[in-house]
C-alpha cells in the first residue's frame, strides 16, 4: 500500500538537508557489535534474529511511544467507592509487554536450552532501545525463578506460569492463569537500600502469613506478585505476596504512582499491606539470603540495559550525521564530529561486551563461573551506568537542538540514563558489596584475577595497568578509596573482554583510551584510534 508523502514545498521555505525520520531498525541486522560478542557469548542467532527485526519494527515502536505518551493512571476505588487499587495502561503498554513475554523475554534463561542467559541478556539490550519501561516488570520476572527455588511448593506452582512466555494482565488468581509476572517490594522510607532497617511485620496465619507496613517502592504494581521482606518473629524474612486471591484482592493498597524523571510508561508505585497474605520464601530470618539471587540476576539486566540505551542514541546520532550537512560538508565527513561518534561508539561497544561475557559466565554451572558472575555483574553495573549518561548526552549534543526535542527519542534516552545506576544498588551500596564479596567470597576475587592475567601478554599497556592497579592496592583499598578501586578493576575487566571477542581497532582503541587514559576529559578528546573503522561498524 502506497501512503502520501508529507509535503516539503511549504508556502515560506522547502524543507531540505533534515533526515527522513527512522520508520524501523533493525535491531540485530544493523549491529554488527552485537552480532558479533552474542554468538561469542552462546547467543541463539536464529531466535535474535527474528525479534530483532519485530521489535525494531515500525508497529511496536509506536505502541511504545503511545506508552510513553499516555501515562498509567492510578484507580483506587470504583463508582461505589469500593477500593480496587489497579492500574491502567494504554494498550501500547500491554502491545510491548506481550511482545517481550513471547520472544522469551523471562524464559530463555531457563529453559533448558544452550546459550539461554546470553539470549536473555541479548533481549534486554533490545528492550532498552524499544521501550525501557516494561523492562522492569520483566527483568523482575525472570529474576525471580532462581529465588522461587528456595521455596519448591511456591516455585512449583509459579515458575511454569512466570516462564510460559503468555501475557495475561488480568485481575485473577495464580491457579486460573498460563501467564504471570512478578515484581519487587522491598524498600521502605527509614532504610533505603539497608532493608535490615525494615519495618514492616509478618505473623503467622496457619500454613501463611499477614504482613502489616508500608513500602516506599513496589515497581509495577500490576504484577501477579511480588517478593518482599518484613521481619517475622524469627528476622527478616522473604516473602511472596500474591496480588489476587480466590473471590477477593490481597491486602495490598496502592498509596500513589511515583512522579519520575524517566520509565514512565512502568508505573512505580508506593504500597501499603493490610493484612496482606503472604507465603514464606527460604527460612524465616534468612530473607537476605533469600532474595540475593533475585538481586544477582537483576544486575546482570542493569548491566546490558544501559548498553542497550548508549545503542539507541548512538544509532540515532549516526543516523543523523550520516545524512545532514553543515558548512558544507556532510557532518559524519567532519573530524571532529568522527572523533566523537568514534569514541562513542567504542564505549557502546564495550559496555556490550562484558555484559554479554558475563552472561555466558551466567549460562555456565561450574564454580569458577559462578563466582566470576557474582562480582563481574556489580563492577560492570557500577561502569557501564557512569558512562551511559555521559554517552547519551553526547549523542544528544550531536543532533543539536533536535537532541532536546521530545520528537526525538533523545530526552527520553536521557532520562532514562541514570536509573540502572540507582536500581538494585546505588554506585556506593555496589562498591561496598564489591568489598564485600572479595572478603567473604574469596573464590569470585581468585576467578576475577583468573581473568585479567589470561589477557596479559596481549597489550603492553593493559599489563602496565593491571600491574599498576595491583601495586595501587596490594590489598582491599581504605573505603574512601573504593570507587576508585572498583573503576579500576571494572575498566580492567572490561579491556579483557573486548581483547577477548572485539575486533583489534576497538579494544586497542578502548585500551589506550580508557586503560592508559591517553584522553582528554570529555568525549572526543581522543588521538590515534582507527576512527574510520570503528565508524564503519556502526552499520
Amino acid at each position: 500500500m502506497t501512503t502520501s508523502q508529507p509535503v516539503s514545498q511549504l508556502g515560506s521555505h522547502e524543507v531540505f538537508n533534515q533526515p527522513e525520520p527512522q520508520r524501523a531498525v533493525d535491531l540485530w541486522g544493523q549491529d554488527q557489535a552485537l552480532r558479533e560478542h552474542a554468538i561469542a557469548a552462546g547467543g541463539r542467532g536464529d531466535q535474535l534474529v527474528r525479534v530483532g527485526a519485530k521489535w525494531g519494527g515500525e508497529t511496536l515502536r509506536v505502541a511504545a511511544e503511545d506508552a510513553r505518551r499516555d501515562l498509567p493512571r492510578l484507580k483506587m476505588f470504583d463508582r461505589s467507592g469500593r477500593r480496587v487499587d489497579e492500574v491502567e495502561f494504554h494498550p501500547g503498554y500491554h502491545a510491548v509487554m506481550q511482545a517481550g513475554l513471547e520472544a522469551g523475554y523471562t524464559s530463555s534463561a531457563w529453559d533448558g536450552q544452550a546459550g539461554g542467559q546470553a539470549t536473555h541478556a541479548a533481549l534486554v539490550y533490545y528492550m532498552a532501545q524499544l521501550e525501557p519501561g516494561v523492562a522492569c516488570p520483566l527483568t523482575m520476572t525472570y529474576a525471580a525463578v532462581p529465588a522461587l527455588r528456595h521455596q519448591p511448593e511456591l516455585a512449583e506452582v509459579w515458575t511454569p506460569r512466570l516462564t510460559s512466555g503468555v501475557y495475561d494482565p488480568s485481575s485473577t488468581p495464580i491457579a486460573t492463569k498460563r501467564g504471570a509476572t512478578l515484581g519487587m517490594a522491598m524498600t521502605e522510607k527509614q532504610g533505603g537500600s539497608d532493608v535490615r532497617a525494615n519495618t514492616t511485620k509478618a505473623s503467622r496465619d496457619s500454613e501463611a502469613y499477614r504482613l502489616n507496613g508500608h513500602k516506599w517502592f513496589c515497581s509495577a504494581p500490576m504484577c501477579d506478585g511480588f517478593l518482599t521482606l518484613a521481619k517475622a518473629e524469627g528476622g527478616l524474612t522473604c516473602f511472596l505476596v500474591p496480588r489476587w486471591l480466590d473471590g477477593e484482592r490481597n491486602g495490598i493498597h496502592i498509596q500513589r504512582l511515583k512522579d519520575k524523571l524517566g520509565n514512565k510508561a512502568n508505573a512505580s508505585s508506593e504500597i501499603e499491606y493490610h493484612n496482606a497474605l503472604a507465603y514464606r520464601i527460604g527460612e524465616e530470618g534468612a530473607g537476605v539470603r533469600a532474595i540475593i539471587e533475585m538481586v544477582h540476576h537483576t544486575r546482570l539486566d542493569t548491566v546490558l540495559a544501559p548498553a542497550g540505551l548508549m545503542r539507541a542514541a548512538l544509532q540515532e546520532a549516526h543516523w543523523w550525521v550520516s545524512s545532514r550537512s553543515a558548512f558544507q560538508k556532510r557532518l559524519i565527513d567532519q573530524p571532529m564530529m568522527r572523533s566523537v561518534l568514534a569514541d562513542l561508539a567504542v564505549d557502546t561497544e564495550a559496555a556490550l561486551s562484558v555484559g554479554m561475557f558475563l552472561a555466558s559466565a551466567f549460562d555456565r554451572d561450574d564454580a569458577e563461573s559462578r563466582a566470576l558472575a557474582r562480582i563481574g555483574v556489580a563492577l560492570a553495573k557500577y561502569l557501564n551506568n557512569k558512562r551511559c549518561i555521559g554517552v547519551i548526552a553526547e549523542a544528544m549534543e550531536m543532533l543539536g537542538g533536535m537532541g532536546y526535542v521530545e520528537e526525538t527519542p533523545m530526552p527520553m534516552l536521557y532520562r532514562e540514563a541514570p536509573l540502572n545506576g540507582i536500581w538494585e544498588g546505588s554506585g556506593n551500596v555496589i562498591c561496598l558489596d564489591v568489598l564485600r564479596a572479595l572478603v567473604k567470597e574469596p573464590q569470585a576475587g581468585d576467578a576475577l584475577m583468573n581473568v585479567l592475567l589470561s589477557m596479559t601478554g596481549s597489550d603492553a599497556r593493559y599489563d602496565a595497568a593491571l600491574k599498576a592497579h595491583l601495586a595501587r592496592w596490594p590489598g582491599l583499598p581504605m573505603e574512601a578509596e573504593a570507587r576508585w578501586f572498583v573503576e579500576s578493576l571494572a575498566v580492567l575487566l572490561t579491556a579483557a573482554s573486548l581483547m577477548k571477542t572485539a575486533p583489534s581497532e576497538v579494544a586497542e582503541g578502548y585500551v589506550s583510551s580508557r586503560v592508559a587514559r591517553d584522553r582528554g576529559a570529555f568525549p572526543g578528546a581522543v588521538g590515534g584510534m582507527d576512527v574510520d573503522a570503528i565508524i564503519a561498524r556502526l552499520g
